[in-house]
């Protein structure tokens, strides 16, 4: 929280944020402004609620340094950029960027909120290092909805890979070390993204669709019909990465796309061992690099999701109960830095205290679960434990009456 300390123009947003931090981390069966207000101690919610909506601190800025203090210990020249969104389910059409839309999370179409965050991963550890919320057309064609909702002005639709384009430019431009960029179907179909990380020299594995055309030396083609052409010995059996229950074989093969151009482009092809099912992933790197570095590469792509499994168990990331595009930007920031911390102190002890022999390493669960267990003390004064259940009752009956008085003046 020292890093970030200057952020703030005052010493009271400064302490909440503290605050507000070390309430994310604990075991708090709910993560909202009212259970972060009681653990601290604050007879109110209303310090929590101004911090997310009314105080003045910069979201940006605080994210630049969550970047800097990542990279300042997981840093690797060979690190990866992983782009991906997440969706949270959501009530109601007032928060910003909600709208009926597909999301992963739930695996169908859902009333819900979509963000595009960017992961860094290396050797050390990975963790989220900035997010940008996507905001559907349906939105930005209404400008009095965004209004309401507190999206500046002049708030134009962009599509998921440009947002991806957005973070990782700053990303490379702050000078943080990486050399190559992954991503799902839905930014390697994208050619403005491969063109950005081209210009920069930054190698990529982005996940392509099986019906995404290359060129290769005999001509056009689809990915799905050239990989069911391809020979028996054309596939190498390599994992993609370990798992809990062993490495993730796959078979694997590649073959030379975009002949004449700069750099060496492949297609690779990832075949199933159990079901033979077929992924594809668009490659590009400026000097050649073999087979297993680009399976490497499509392996730490799912290192985002452990990212998104950890931010929403561990620190509150889709817990959040705000509506307004500023409030759910520094909500936001602030899961991220307490996942960020994690993140760190598992690397940290990994280096300087390796577990002993029978034991795997200290993971972010556990860290969590320990800091929270002997480092936070939460407010246990008795008289403070029963003025909260007093104040929930008294702020529901007013919003009961208050919706029923709405309602009795519209009927």
């Amino acid at each position: 929280m020292g890093r970030v300390a200057g952020r703030f123009a005052r010493v009271e947003p400064r302490r909440r944020a503290r605050a507000f931090v070390l309430g994310l981390l604990p075991g708090l069966r709910r993560k909202n402004c009212w259970t972060l207000a009681e653990q601290a101690g604050d007879a109110t919610p209303d310090g929590m609620q101004h911090l997310l909506a009314g105080a003045v601190w910069d979201a940006d800025a605080v994210r630049d340094d969550l970047r800097s203090y990542v990279v300042e210990h997981l840093c690797d020249p060979g690190a990866v950029l992983v782009v991906d969104e997440t969706g949270d389910l959501k009530k109601g059409t007032a928060s910003a960027g909600v709208q009926r839309q597909y999301t992963g999370t739930a695996g169908r179409v859902e009333n819900c909120q979509v963000a595009v965050f960017l992961s860094y991963a290396s050797p050390a550890g990975h963790a989220l290092i900035d997010r940008e919320l996507y905001l559907p057309r349906s939105w930005t064609a209404d400008p009095a909805r965004c209004a309401a909702a507190g999206i500046p002005a002049g708030t134009v639709f962009a599509t998921k890979p440009k947002l991806a384009r957005r973070m990782i430019a700053r990303a490379l431009d702050a000078g943080i070390p990486a050399a190559w960029a992954a991503g799902d179907e839905v930014y390697g179909a994208g050619p403005g993204l491969r063109a950005d990380l081209e210009r920069r020299h930054v190698g990529y594995v982005l996940a392509v669709a099986t019906s995404h055309r290359v060129t290769t030396g005999a001509g056009a083609c689809q990915a799905g019909p050239l990989a069911r052409r391809l020979p028996r010995r054309a596939w190498q059996r390599y994992p993609a990465g370990e798992g809990a229950k062993g490495h993730r074989y796959y078979d694997w093969a590649w073959v030379a796309i975009d002949p004449g151009k700069t750099g060496h482009r492949w297609l690779l092809i990832r075949r199933s061992r159990r079901t033979s099912e077929l992924a594809f992933y668009r490659c590009y790197s400026p000097r050649h690099v073999p087979l297993p570095a680009l399976v490497k590469i499509a392996g730490i792509r799912w290192t985002t999701e452990e990212n998104f499994q950890a931010a929403k168990g561990l620190t509150g990331l889709d817990e959040h109960q705000v509506r307004r595009w500023a409030s759910w930007y520094r909500w936001t920031t602030l899961a991220m830095l307490a996942l960020a911390f994690l993140t760190i102190a598992a690397a940290t002890e990994h280096t300087r205290h390796p577990p002993p022999a029978g034991q795997i390493p200290l993971t972010r669960n556990e860290i969590a679960t320990l800091f929270g267990t002997l480092i936070i003390k939460p407010a246990r004064d008795t008289g403070h434990r029963l003025r909260w259940p007093a104040w929930r009752r008294r702020h529901q009956h007013r919003a009961k009456t208050c919706h029923y008085q709405r309602q009795a003046r519209l009927l």
